[in-house]
């Protein structure tokens, strides 16, 4: 049978979005939380020390944190369309330049690609979703998205 597994996480990001048409055209920030589930078949081997498991949830963390919290955890997030000048200005910050307009939609879709190419072949991602407020979010599903993997 088929289980999915879910770890969530948390990290504090800012980005400002070029040409939008509101003030989130400022740079100002958001209290992230991730949920990842990946879906898989718990291990049936009594002498594996992962029996009983779909994936080791400190695996997924490691995966995690190692390619998508760390990077974005306290960064400043912008496409590299912003004009130059401004972003040369914050060089000493943790900035990271995107080539996409840096939207929780966007910044969802990057995090699926960057989890697909980590994770071992028999664990499938099932689904994200990305809180960028209490009220606001967005969600990816393996389903919707099947020529990725």
């Amino acid at each position: 049978m088929y289980i999915r597994v879910t770890k969530e996480f948390r990290f504090e990001m800012a980005h400002a979005l070029l040409n939008h048409d509101g003030p989130c055209k400022n740079i100002h920030g958001h209290s992230y939380h991730l949920a990842v589930t990946v879906k898989g078949k718990p291990i049936t081997d009594n002498n594996s020390p992962k029996a009983g498991m779909v994936v080791d949830f400190s695996d997924i963390k490691k995966v995690v944190n190692d390619k998508i919290v760390s990077r974005l955890d306290h960064s400043l997030v912008l496409s590299k369309e912003t004009a130059e000048s401004m972003w040369k200005e914050l060089q000493h910050l943790k900035l990271i330049l995107v080539d996409f307009q840096p939207t929780c939609e966007n910044m969802l879709i990057d995090i699926a690609e960057k989890l697909l190419r980590e994770l071992p072949d028999d664990i499938k991602l099932h689904h994200l979703m990305l809180r960028e407020t209490n009220t606001s979010y967005a969600e990816w599903y393996a389903e919707d998205n099947m020529d990725m993997k």
